[in-house]
């Protein structure tokens, strides 16, 4: 029986076999993959073509041994609310005009996953609501480019962020539903430390209580963001003699479960109970929904972040803080007839 040979594979491209058919030396590739000053459209054109026509992809461990991986580590909470999305919709925008390639990584505490994205040469990383101490945001950005995303710090010199002015948000909820004739509204919060900008939320929607005679009413529930307690928490708002009579959600994620919470108690939203998210994602349009909600433009917080940590990458020194205004977006569940 005669033995079936498979057809050897081809081996990798190299930066070699780019040069030859670019008809351009060695050195100029690299200089081109380098982003080197000096090099001329021309022959940049001519390279990328051929790297493209090549299907060449550089080794990230030799590019690393050459001091830089043009890898950025992304490290979100968790995946589950949508507002994050739109986050990496702006990260990714900001580097489809780069070298630079992103990784994803999901961890609540993300020291380990950090230490392993820094074990595999990555050249910075932009944190997505990081649940870590200040001092040790500090320590990590000694040792590599970092840039915050809802991470309240604006004195910060060691490292970005980029965050929008969380105060004024909730200021603009309690400003919205007062002018539509709300008297006791709630706030539903998060059980979590240690966060900056659920501190800032907290704090602009008690100072904008008081200044509209409301401080009588500032109540704040606190949550952790597991379905089956947010649930529970909302639940027993809503079936509480004194309910309040709109509730101010520090995310659409929660505010869209006090939504479905109280169709199923039989409530009118938003006759009964107003509800408020903040984000603005893209479920608040659902006409089920309808959800007013606090706009902080992530796409926007995605790009910033982007070009900021590639910005540190190149040699920045300085620390720069990026701050969106947020807008309120009024729809049904807090428009009375």
């Amino acid at each position: 029986m005669t033995e079936m040979k498979l057809p050897k594979r081809p081996g990798r491209v190299t930066i070699r076999h780019v040069a030859q058919d670019a008809g351009v030396s060695v050195a100029a590739v690299s200089k081109v993959m380098r982003d080197a000053y000096g090099v001329s459209e021309t022959l940049r054109q001519k390279v990328r073509a051929s790297m493209e026509k090549l299907s060449y992809r550089p080794l990230a461990s030799a590019r690393g041994l050459r001091g830089r991986t043009y890898t950025l580590g992304i490290l979100f909470p968790d995946m589950r609310n949508p507002f994050f999305a739109d986050i990496f919709d702006g990260v990714s925008s900001a580097l489809a005009r780069t070298q630079y390639q992103a990784m994803q990584g999901v961890s609540v505490h993300a020291n380990d996953l950090v230490e392993a994205m820094i074990d595999r040469q990555m050249d910075g990383f932009i944190l997505i609501g990081p649940n870590e101490e200040s001092a040790r945001l500090d320590e990590l950005a000694m040792r590599i480019p970092l840039v915050l995303v809802g991470h309240f710090e604006p004195t910060a010199r060691l490292l970005d962020t980029v965050n929008n002015d969380d105060q004024l948000g909730a200021k603009l909820v309690v400003r919205h539903l007062a002018s539509s004739g709300y008297r006791n509204i709630a706030m539903v919060s998060l059980n979590r430390e240690p966060s900056t900008i659920i501190r800032q939320r907290e704090l602009g929607y008690r100072i904008e209580m008081m200044e509209q005679g409301l401080g009588m009413a500032i109540q704040i529930i606190r949550s952790s963001q597991t379905l089956r307690e947010v649930q529970a928490c909302i639940r027993k708002i809503l079936e509480c003699p004194d309910r309040p009579d709109a509730l101010f959600c520090w995310t659409d994620l929660i505010a869209i479960e006090a939504i479905s919470v109280a169709t199923e108690l039989g409530l009118s939203i938003p006759e009964d109970i107003a509800i408020v998210g903040y984000d603005n994602t893209m479920y608040c349009d659902f006409a089920q929904n309808r959800l007013t909600s606090v706009d902080q433009s992530g796409e926007l917080l995605g790009l910033q972040a982007a070009r900021l940590l590639i910005e540190r990458i190149e040699g920045r020194a300085h620390a720069e803080h990026f701050v969106v205004t947020p807008r309120i977006v009024a729809r049904a569940s807090s428009r009375r007839a």
